[in-house]
């Protein structure tokens, strides 16, 4: 039996592939890389956006149209958020949602038996410590959660990931160890929300941290997204984690909004100011940490000075990476029952945070060029060359290197989003 999966979305997504993929592997069932040779196909969707809803369904109506002869599973967030409309696009598929997906393989054997079985529904099954294949043999992937505390208004994907499941941090160190000494030079913690980790079981982020970092090997840890909410009773203690060598330099923590009317609006539990206060205390002790930002442009209650705040707060706390959202109701989310903003001034507003955002990282990445670097090399570039990370996460681009070494590099240019090195130095 041969199989493809496709996936869509974040990293949590990804790794519930390399998961899928880990697991038919271990019952005799070859993960295949090209579509063409494989029987079944399965799409690992993600429903978090409007334009990713629309390439999943593109992509699956394609599948169908140029494959007519294989067989189709869809697993990932569409299964649980919106299966009429999967039914009605797919009728003959079979389905696994997040929470089902170590069923993958007698699911596979069913739908080669002309069965269009559906795995849905939350579980409490833990994904710490399941076989994986991994997309990039030097970076690993690890779940530490999945699901989360938050209620936003304006978000879908709780009602596929369900209530925060914590998983044991003995079981994410041990797989983190294995990882390093099957040659991983990369562990990425990843769950929709990393510091509301523990708060069901009484552990917390911090302590993970630092009990992977004091594994032995040379490897960096980047740590996924933080809501702000969930971080503020151990902010200290996820500062001083942050301080190992082995831990990139880089925070992604979302504010939405710098309005706290809309921030109210969008039920997100926290003030522009505990967020800023949260920023400031990372860069007073770790003055080279680099920041992502989200930001939702024109949900339905942000008014022209509501929106104004977002700009002046981009301004001035000066994101290194910013990753834009034009609001757009999304299914059984709690906003969609209000009115959604003109698309020509959403366009409009789109346009003006784009234009803030590039300003600021063009200047802020300027500042690299003429020092050196210490660079992870961790892929081929798709446009040639090599790609690596600084110690706080900054993309660099250069044209001689090795995957999974470590080597100072000399910035000579800079873009919006990514830094280049002249050479090896």
């Amino acid at each position: 039996m041969k199989v493809y999966i496709e996936t869509f979305g974040c990293t949590f997504n990804q790794a519930d592939s390399q998961i899928m993929a880990g697991i038919l592997s271990t019952e005799n069932i070859n993960v295949v890389s090209n579509v063409e040779d494989a029987q079944v196909i399965i799409i690992n969707t993600c429903y978090v956006k409007h334009p990713t809803e629309h390439k999943v369904i593109n992509r699956i109506k394609k599948i169908q149209k140029d494959f007519p002869e294989k067989k189709l599973i869809v697993g990932g967030c569409m299964v649980e958020i919106e299966p009429d409309k999967l039914s009605r696009i797919a009728p003959e598929a079979g389905w696994i949602g997040p929470h089902q997906i170590q069923k993958i393989p007698q699911l596979v054997k069913s739908v080669l038996d002309g069965k269009n079985d559906h795995l849905t529904g939350i579980s409490s099954g833990c994904k710490a410590g399941l076989p994986k294949i991994r997309s990039n043999p030097m970076i690993h992937i690890i779940q530490i959660c999945e699901g989360c505390m938050g209620k936003c208004t304006y978000c879908c994907t709780r009602f596929a990931r369900g209530g925060l499941q914590s998983y044991p941090s003995k079981l994410i160190v041990e797989e983190a160890r294995q990882a390093i000494q099957e040659g991983c030079v990369e562990i990425q913690l990843t769950a929709q929300d990393t510091a509301a980790y523990g708060k069901d079981t009484g552990e917390k982020l911090s302590d993970l941290i630092n009990e992977i970092t004091a594994l032995d090997g040379n490897f960096r840890l980047r740590i996924g997204m933080m809501h702000p909410k969930s971080m503020m009773d151990d902010v200290e203690g996820l500062i001083d984690s942050f301080k190992s060598n082995k831990v990139y330099k880089f925070i992604h923590i979302p504010i939405q909004s710098g309005s706290n009317q809309v921030l109210e609006d969008m039920n997100r539990c926290h003030t522009v100011n505990e967020y800023k206060d949260i920023i400031n205390k990372f860069r007073r002790e770790i003055p080279e940490i680099t920041l992502a930002t989200d930001i939702i442009v024109a949900y339905p209650t942000e008014d022209e000075e509501a929106f104004q705040h977002t700009c002046d707060f981009l301004k001035e706390i000066k994101p290194n990476f910013v990753h834009l959202s034009k609001y757009k109701h999304r299914y059984l989310a709690e906003s969609s029952n209000l009115d959604e903003i003109e698309f020509k001034e959403l366009k409009k507003r789109s346009k003006m945070i784009e234009k803030i955002k590039t300003e600021i990282t063009n200047q802020d990445n300027l500042k690299y060029i003429g020092t050196i670097q210490e660079v992870l090399i961790v892929e081929k570039g798709k446009k040639g060359g090599f790609i690596g990370r600084t110690n706080s996460y900054m993309p660099v681009v250069v044209k001689n290197a090795k995957i999974g070494e470590f080597i100072h590099l000399e910035i000579s240019d800079s873009t919006s989003t990514y830094l280049k090195a002249s050479n090896n130095g």
